[in-house]
């Protein structure tokens, strides 16, 4: 049978194009492993056939929607997917970026897991499902019921606004919840299982069982990844590089990392995460503010650490959080942190939080004796961070490259660092091993290689365009490739000069325009140079180039977006809600993909 021959005999074509989307996706390792599988099934489904029970009632459809930008969402619906499976539950988790949002109305029970950025935003993939949810088009939804989890960081005003706004909007559309609403700060994992648990349980209990024998699904039988964000790959670093030039008014590196023996593998376009230590000397300030002694016994999740071990490598001990405000007021009794504490000063509490460390909330507030024990209860797990990869295996294999651009201010009279970039500018020398693992972004890829690509990017933004460069270099993509890079001076911010260049000259890069801002008189930004580039930019779109968008979120993205919907609506000689919708139609198509932070 070929391919793409529709087995209407056998599979109905729902079916069939599931099966598709599936292969479509699969490792050589994947499919091998789901062929013995549906064999399994195969062998197991007409033993429940002749039992006589017959194929009982149909089960309720169950959906999983997920919305995110680093991955922790998707893991949590992929989770919540396998535990209803493995309960007979016709389950199925779905990207809100994929989401055909007509089929809502036809839902019966829904599962929603998405994380909020900056002022309770949804993530910029799943921006389309929220349009529709909350817009006048969204149809009413006696028949649905709902759980909804919501994933964010306390330590934001808005937090877990965006799981906020979806369990509003059900409840507004007539649907029915599963269970209440649960909001999860950074250290989501233990809460996420639980309600992965509980609501799938009561799904269970109530609802006919499908037809899918859990003695075959998958669970234990598929492996874990052999190195992932619960189990990552110690990495030693290469090479350690600033690749500004003297004078610069800003630092910026390019660290190279051997994945050699991880069987790590990666696309242009992903991240590395980077299992960073906290600075020792931040850990000794935060000991000697409390007089502990870092020997000091710890029972964490059944293993006995020091407390120096602890606040090293298991908790966050430079940003305060809601947690530890609340620790830290019942032990002082301070007056100021209790009214921080009141339920209408959100807007106050964020900004106390932002401009206090945890150190300078305990040298503000002294208290007497500590119980290390309880100090940690009060702090939250150390959690990774993300970079995108500057390089691809096909360039560079069995290496990850990073762009790095170390965080560094000033605060209540001291310097200090990010956590994982102070790390990587200070203390990653070459041969220095830090634990890494991948994670994978399918909303910032290359297109085919015939397909025209608009790469706009400032400062660190442009890391994953190297790696898109080396990419199509190595494929001999013939589509044709136009970067927009921004920095402060071209002198010595001009950062992978000599690669562009090299890129422009045998034709992998077909067109680069720059802006340095600080260069003139006036400040010049990527934006400025799209406009002045409005007719071009139009003609690419109209021949179907795709928009890469990576760097801030604060000023960049909105930026960028702002100047792609004018050269729209004065190319097309439209209206600015017309060139909207063009837009929307980029993002929805996957055109318009953006990698932001």
């Amino acid at each position: 049978m070929a391919v793409n021959e529709v087995p209407g005999a056998v599979l109905a074509a729902r079916q069939w194009q599931l099966v598709q989307e599936l292969a479509a996706g699969l490792a050589p390792p994947q499919a091998q492993w789901l062929s013995g599988y549906f064999a399994g099934l195969g062998a197991v489904l007409p033993a429940a056939a002749a039992s006589g029970t017959g194929p009982g009632p149909t089960p309720r459809s169950l959906t999983i929607l997920y919305g995110t930008e680093t991955g922790n969402a998707a893991d949590v619906a992929r989770a919540a997917e396998a535990a209803a499976l493995a309960r007979g539950l016709a389950a199925a988790a779905v990207d809100m970026a994929d989401y055909k949002v007509r089929q809502l109305v036809h839902e019966e029970d829904l599962l929603i897991v998405v994380s909020t950025y900056g002022e309770g935003d949804p993530p910029q993939p799943a921006a389309g499902f929220f349009e529709f949810v909350e817009g006048r088009k969204a149809p009413k939804l006696p028949g649905l019921r709902f759980a909804v989890l919501a994933l964010g960081d306390s330590t934001y005003e808005h937090y877990c606004q965006a799981g906020k706004r979806l369990d509003r909007r059900l409840e507004e559309l007539g649907a029915r919840r599963i269970s209440d609403r649960v909001d999860c700060d950074v250290d989501y994992e233990d809460a996420a299982a639980a309600w992965t648990q509980a609501v799938i349980a009561q799904i269970a209990a109530v609802a006919p069982q499908g037809a899918i024998p859990a003695a075959v699904l998958p669970g234990s039988a598929i492996a874990a990844a052999r190195h992932d964000k619960r189990n990552p790959f110690p990495a030693a670093v290469i090479e350690n590089i600033a690749i500004v030039g003297r004078g610069s008014t800003k630092e910026t590196r390019h660290v190279e990392f051997s994945l050699a023996g991880s069987a790590l593998a990666y696309e242009p376009g992903d991240a590395l995460g980077i299992a960073a230590e906290n600075d020792p000397a931040a850990v000794a300030a935060l000991l000697g503010a409390l007089s502990l002694p870092p020997d000091a016994a710890l029972e964490i999740k059944g293993q006995t650490l020091t407390l120096g071990e602890a606040l090293t490598r298991r908790f966050e001990i430079t940003a305060a959080t809601p947690r530890f405000l609340d620790y830290w007021a019942m032990l002082s009794e301070a007056t100021a942190l209790r009214q921080l504490q009141d339920a209408d000063r959100p807007g106050e509490r964020a900004i106390f939080l932002r401009t206090h460390h945890i150190v300078d909330i305990v040298r503000r507030f002294p208290v007497g004796a500590v119980m290390p024990q309880g100090l940690v209860s009060a702090l939250r797990p150390l959690q990774p961070r993300l970079y995108s990869l500057a390089s691809s295996l096909s360039a560079a294999p069995d290496e990850a490259h990073l762009t790095v651009a170390p965080v560094r201010y000033a605060l209540h009279g001291e310097q200090r660092s990010g956590v994982a970039s102070g790390l990587l500018a200070d203390r990653a020398d070459p041969d220095t091993v830090l634990p890494i693992y991948v994670q994978a972004n399918p909303h910032f890829r290359l297109p085919a290689d015939d397909v025209p690509i608009i790469m706009i990017g400032a400062g660190t933004g442009v890391a994953p365009y190297r790696a898109f460069l080396q990419e199509r270099e190595a494929r001999g993509a013939a589509g044709q490739s136009w970067l927009f890079l921004g920095e402060r001076n071209f002198r010595t911010d001009f950062l992978y000069q000599t690669e562009w260049q090299a890129w422009l000259k045998d034709g992998t890069l077909g067109r680069m325009d720059v802006a340095f801002s600080r260069d003139g008189q006036e400040k010049v930004y990527v934006q400025h140079r799209m406009r002045e580039r409005a007719r071009d930019i139009f003609a690419w779109l109209e021949d179907g180039a795709h928009v890469y968008v990576c760097g801030d979120a604060a000023h960049l993205a909105p930026d960028v977006h702002a100047a792609l919907v004018e050269i729209v609506a004065s190319e097309a000689r439209t209206g600015c809600e017309a060139a909207e919708d063009y837009v929307r139609s980029l993002q929805a198509d996957h055109r318009y993909q953006r990698d932001v932070y």
